[in-house]
């Protein structure tokens, strides 16, 4: 069968690079799958779960704000993170979750809106992933 070659790349490291089945994203425009031979694309990526399919099963990350690029067999992601469920830090996210809803009850700008949403988004993905791995 063939494979993708998935790139995961973060500012701080290469967070996943190996031969997949499939990978399914979370785009600004809804989750899509990329199989083997996929058209050429390049889209924006959102907060949320990725999941990749390697000999039958499944494995996910949380991933934060960043780009997708598929061409050929490969697929790169550049994202601001990307966390196995291993490393996340459960209470530390629901930690975060709380600072944020507390925070977003101020009189704030536009701006640090939008800053304490994309915080907010990335630890509820982190727990989101988190608490799957628990149930699977």
């Amino acid at each position: 069968m063939a494979t993708l070659r998935l790139e995961i790349v973060t500012p701080e490291q290469t967070a996943y690079s190996e031969d997949v089945d499939m990978v399914t994203l979370p785009g600004t425009e809804g989750e899509f799958g990329v199989y083997p031979n996929h058209v050429p694309l390049l889209t924006t990526l959102r907060p949320g779960e990725l999941r990749v399919m390697k000999n039958g099963r499944s494995e996910y990350l949380a991933v934060g704000e960043g780009f997708v690029e598929v061409r050929g067999g490969a697929v790169s992601v550049l994202t601001d993170m990307a966390i196995h469920p291993e490393k996340i830090d459960e209470s530390a996210a629901e930690a975060a979750v709380e600072r944020a809803r507390a925070a977003m009850k101020q009189d704030l700008g536009s701006e640090e809106v939008a800053t304490i949403q994309a915080t907010m988004q990335k630890a509820l993905a982190q727990l989101h992933v988190k608490r799957r791995r628990h149930h699977t």
